[in-house]
């Protein structure tokens, strides 16, 4: 009987079915084999990717090292997830950095250059099961060699703060290298703190016989990197400080010793103490790979100095404010409380807005309660004036009613000269009122001595000792200023007498009577060839009155003024007027024959139209010289002429002064006290970042000059940019102006930074001036990208880690920094590790050992084909630590 089963699918058959398919049949694969082909697949992507396109996926860019980037994938293996990342450089020539670069803790311990890591999305990032972590190893190690590639893989290990990674790195078909890492954080055996235990260390993993290792002799490559720290700045003068107050016998001295400061000396001294942005200096001293043979010659190598290693390197322990984020305490940190105040001041109309009323300013200060006051918390921001300017504002003015009311100078202010036009309103002001108190003190000064002299005066009459005939009948001494010439002072005052009218030719000698309009007086002296058109005598040069003094506000008036009535000879104002007939006056006195149009001739000679332009006045051509007013002056009604038929001829030392000091002192109070808290602030933003930026400019940059003179002039470039717009009388704040101001603060806080690090910079290297200018180049070209952006620092915390190279000539100076420890600094002192600096041991020894063999003729070349003939790297270890924390790195090459 025929069987009715199937029978099984001829070979040939299976085949023609496999190759027709074309598909990879997972059913039956462990998750173990599509774990491995899941990191498989991402390996591919990121080698057929490049460094280039994984940069335009967007791979990430490590704060530092600079220019190592990685990017990353997660993975699923059963329950557990896992996280691989892959770090890679753009520099892809295959050639190791050495450590005078900033490198990877994995570059740097175990030599490699690109690499991964996969490890457990967990909170400790560490796989504490030894057995996982070989499984997970050897999935990526399979996964590589899936994809040829060379990349060696590293997984973190054990506790997190030992920082301990097992690797593995496919060398091709012939080699394979692991890696091991692992950490010591106390309790460091003495033997591993000196050169000698950790190169017996090394030997141990490739001497597997028992020699005496201190005898043997081997080829070992050696380089040494050691740092050594300079004492904080600021813990030296404390202890200095505790040495001052403290005794002999332990007991505190009465007399403390005051802390001296850095920046003692420096311009912005008397406004605030800046901290020192250089806390220190870390220096690098590296002895290039030499070939040593036993402990005694890591011995000699401990006792050698510092200064004998091949290269030096030195970077600044910059403060927290200038190695990274953070903002500095010093003029941009109030000049931003400014601007914040000028944003919300619009809200409050005047200046008590801001401060109770019914409390003095000292008590508005005690008491944050009433400042502002209940009655305006809606209308103004609690926190507007955190600095009290409200309440300071109104104790100054204050204060300056009282020297006014006093007569009493004010403090720090010109009592004369010409008022300045470009320094702010409210310094326009202050130097008005401060010459109207002058001027004040100087008239009561003459009211007092005039009445002593009228008191002697009398008293000498009464007696008999004068005649009345030397008194005039109005009862002025002979000699007084109404008698003879003065020179006017500024305040109206007589001076040293001039030429007496006996002098003169058309005038008779001075008797014992009453001055009359036709005796000269105020005469400066003859006005060159000049005659008077009726009398045929010389013109006389009159004193007059200095011109009033005006702020800008005055000005700005009395502009207003004559343009509303378009007529400059109208003299509408008065101040103009007033000035004119001063002149006038003064030309009569000096001049008691002259006719309006001889003052013409002299105050305004293009009104005057001579006839006869080649006539020389004063010679033997016909007289009087002819000639006509010019047509304005001459129109009906010309105010000119009005104003010369009033004026009285008065010489200047007896006319009303031009500056009435009452009046005008009341108005510059006015103004002080009416001032609205916007315009306050805005001439205090003005003069603030003029005054701060005016101060920086003072300060000694040494060699560091000519990068800082750029930077500030382009700061004085963008100050009148920026407050330009406070010139305008109509200014309108609005957002858009405060937001500059902001980002005008941060700008000014750049450059004031920079100006700190270079004054100290130049303080600390006066000596080697070279290195001066690389730190600071160095740090300009860290900085320069953070000094656009609205905020110090931005985002960014990358810190500055330069390093700069010392040339040997620099090197004692470098030295000098790092000063002998203290007596009382001896708990710092560890003197375990050797390589001592001027008392100081390294903080942190680098050590790099490593073997070389060549594979043929080797234990190696057992599975090695013929004629291969190379050097390799069979043994690699890194130790770093110092006397209580050490880090040891192997790598072992072997083949398989």
């Amino acid at each position: 009987m025929a069987s009715t089963s199937k029978g099984p699918t001829p070979p040939e058959d299976d085949n023609q079915e496999e190759a027709f398919e074309h598909f990879d049949d997972f059913t039956l694969a462990s998750t173990w084999e599509r774990f491995i082909s899941e990191i498989e697949a991402v390996c591919r992507q990121w080698l057929a990717d490049g460094p280039r396109n994984l940069l335009k996926k967007g791979a990430v860019c490590l704060d530092a090292p600079e220019g190592l980037y990685k990017v990353k994938s997660d993975l699923k293996y059963a329950s557990r997830g896992y996280l691989m990342e892959y770090y890679f450089e753009t520099n892809n020539d295959g050639k190791m950095s050495d450590w005078t670069n900033e490198l990877h803790d994995l570059q740097l311990s175990f030599g490699v250059k690109d690499f991964l890591v996969i490890a457990p999305q967990s909170a400790s990032g560490v796989l504490l099961d030894r057995p996982e972590a070989t499984k997970l190893l050897s999935a990526v190690a399979i996964a590589l060699s899936n994809c040829s590639s060379l990349w060696p893989a590293f997984v973190p290990v054990h506790d997190p703060s030992r920082k301990a990674y097992i690797g593995i790195q496919n060398m091709g078909t012939l080699f394979t290298r692991r890696f091991e890492a692992d950490r010591i954080g106390s309790q460091v055996p003495v033997k591993l703190m000196h050169l000698e235990g950790l190169f017996e260390l090394f030997v141990s993993k490739f001497a597997f016989n028992l020699v005496d290792l201190s005898m043997h002799l081997f080829k070992v490559n050696f380089k040494m990197k050691l740092t050594y720290k300079s004492l904080p700045i600021d813990d030296e003068d404390d202890i200095e400080e505790i040495d001052a107050e403290v005794g002999s016998d332990g007991s505190p001295k009465s007399n403390s010793h005051s802390k001296t400061q850095w920046d003692d000396y420096c311009p912005w001294s008397e406004w605030y103490t800046a901290e020192d942005p250089i806390k220190g200096f870390e220096l690098h001293a590296l002895w290039f790979e030499t070939t040593v043979g036993s402990s005694l010659d890591m011995a000699e190598l401990e006792n050698a100095s510092p200064l004998e290693a091949e290269k030096w390197l030195i970077s600044p322990n910059l403060s927290e404010a200038f190695g990274g984020n953070g903002r500095t305490i010093g003029f941009a940190s109030q000049l931003r409380l400014l601007v914040a105040a000028l944003d919300k001041s619009f809200e409050a109309e005047f200046m008590e807005d801001f401060v109770s009323v019914e409390n003095s300013g000292s008590e508005s200060l005690k008491s944050t309660a009433v400042v502002p006051p209940p009655t305006v918390l809606d209308r103004v921001l609690k926190d507007l004036f955190s600095e009290a300017i409200a309440v300071l504002w109104i104790e100054f003015v204050r204060e300056v009613r009282w020297c006014w009311e006093e007569s009493q100078p004010l403090p720090r202010m010109p009592a004369d000269g010409v008022i300045d036009l470009s320094t702010s309103l409210v310094n326009q002001k202050l130097h008005m009122l401060s010459i109207c108190i002058n001027k004040i003190q100087q008239h009561n000064q003459r009211h007092q001595k005039d009445s002593q002299n009228k008191d002697i005066l009398y008293a000498h009459v009464k007696e008999g000792n004068l005649v009345q005939s030397e008194i005039y009948p109005d009862g002025i001494m002979q000699g007084s200023c109404e008698e003879q010439d003065r020179l006017p002072t500024s305040d109206g005052s007589c001076d040293a007498p001039s030429a007496l009218t006996s002098e003169s030719p058309d005038t008779g000698k001075l008797s014992n009577q009453k001055p009359s309009e036709h005796i000269r007086r105020g005469s400066a002296g003859v006005a060159g060839s000049t005659m008077l058109l009726k009398s045929h005598q010389s013109m006389h040069t009159p004193y007059t009155q200095d011109l009033p003094l005006m702020t800008e506000d005055m000005h700005e008036e009395r502009l207003q003024a004559v343009e509303a009535f378009s007529d400059s000879f109208s003299f509408s104002a008065q101040p103009e007027k007033e000035i004119l007939s001063s002149d006038m006056s003064a030309f009569k006195a000096a001049n008691p024959d002259a006719v309006f149009e001889d003052f013409i001739r002299w105050h305004s000679p293009r009104d005057w139209e001579s006839d006869d332009n080649d006539a020389m006045e004063g010679s033997n051509k016909e007289w009087p010289p002819r000639g006509r007013l010019s047509e304005r002056m001459s129109e009906k009604g010309n105010a000119w002429r009005k104003i010369w038929n009033e004026a009285p001829p008065l010489p200047a030392s007896e006319q009303k002064p031009l500056l009435d000091p009452n009046r005008e002192g009341e108005k510059a109070l006015h103004y002080l006290e009416t001032l609205q808290p916007h315009q306050l602030l805005e001439q205090m933003i003005c003069t603030s970042f003029r005054a701060a930026a005016d101060t920086l400019n003072q300060a000694t940059f040494g060699a560091l000059k000519p990068p800082m003179a750029t930077k500030i002039d382009q700061l004085y470039l963008t100050l009148a940019s920026s407050l330009r717009c406070f010139q305008k009388n109509d200014l309108f704040v609005d957002a858009e102006t405060i937001d500059d101001l902001k980002r005008l603060s941060s700008i000014f806080e750049h450059v004031e930074k920079l100006v700190t690090l270079a004054v100290s910079l130049h303080r600390k290297f006066m000596h080697a001036p070279r290195l001066s200018e690389a730190i600071f180049n160095d740090y300009i070209n860290f900085y320069i990208p953070k000094m656009g952006t609205a905020s110090a620092g931005g985002g960014d915390t990358k810190e500055f880690t330069k390093k700069q190279l010392v040339r040997r000539r620099e090197r004692e100076i470098v030295a000098s920094m790092f000063t002998p420890p203290t007596a009382n600094q001896s708990w710092r002192k560890v003197l375990s590790m050797g390589n001592l600096l001027n008392g100081h041991e390294p903080i942190l020894r680098e050590i790099i050992f490593s073997k070389s063999e060549q594979i043929s003729g080797s234990y190696y070349a057992t599975n090695t084909p013929r004629n291969y003939d190379q050097d390799i790297e069979t043994y690699r270890m890194y130790i770093c630590g110092t006397s209580n924390d050490l880090s040891i790195a192997l790598a072992v090459t072997s083949c398989d």
